[in-house]
């Protein structure tokens, strides 16, 4: 899969701090990786510079007792 393949992504807490390109995404040459500050925005949205992907920062779900 490469970078451009999406357009959002949903990251929880787990994936912090976050960069683009993810692990996931095989991209040695689509763009050189960037940290991205999304727990500092104020909806829980940032977009990446250079491909602008949309990533998402889902609230994490209190477990059941």
């Amino acid at each position: 899969m490469t970078a451009n393949q999406y357009r959002a992504v949903d990251v929880t807490e787990d994936d912090l701090p976050l960069h683009c390109p993810t692990p996931e995404m095989t991209t040695w040459d689509s763009h050189p990786r960037v940290f991205l500050p999304i727990e500092e925005s104020e909806d829980g949205e940032f977009s990446c510079p250079y491909c602008g992907i949309l990533y998402r920062l889902k609230q994490r779900q209190p477990r059941a007792s």
